[in-house]
């Protein structure tokens, strides 16, 4: 099996432990508030477009910016990406089946929460749900596809 697209077996390794980590340290600074965001990260970013509530509105400029949580998103999807999308070690039709399986109901699933949200969450909420979305896709995908090799690789192991 041919499969160009994917990332070589040895890198998914490297996109768990960075991936895991990257999970919950951008999970816990965005729960955490100001408070989990180390001032050393508080640098002058380049912004195309800001309009804050109160402030003023910055077009192509300088703002003052705590990066982690765009430091942790980079990383998030970076190392989602690796690890979901890197071959195994036997990468043949039926894992090649697998894994546009899981992705086909990964994006149904992804789909279908973001439609219940745009019905029934509004305001502040659906931002956060909205901000969530961005990576749920690549989370439901790397769950499902595991699990299911998991359940391959157990029912082949109970046969032998």
């Amino acid at each position: 099996m041919n499969a160009n697209y994917l990332f070589p077996h040895r890198y998914k390794k490297w996109g768990l432990l960075v991936f895991i980590p990257s999970l919950i340290i951008g999970f816990l600074s965005i729960q955490g508030g100001s408070g989990m965001s180390p001032d050393w990260l508080d640098w002058n970013v380049f912004t195309i477009y800001q309009d804050d509530f109160l402030g003023e509105e910055v077009i192509f400029g300088f703002i003052p910016n705590n990066v982690l949580d765009e430091i942790m998103g980079v990383l998030i999807i970076i190392s989602g990406l690796v690890l979901a999308f890197s071959k195994e070690k036997v990468e043949d039709e039926l894992i090649s089946n697998i894994r546009l399986k899981s992705l086909v109901w990964a994006t149904y699933v992804n789909y279908g929460i973001l439609f219940l949200a745009i019905v029934f969450v509004h305001d502040l909420s659906f931002y956060w749900i909205m901000m969530f979305n961005l990576f749920t896709i690549l989370i439901f995908f790397i769950i499902r596809f595991n699990w299911q090799l998991y359940k391959l690789r157990k029912t082949v192991s109970d046969e032998e």
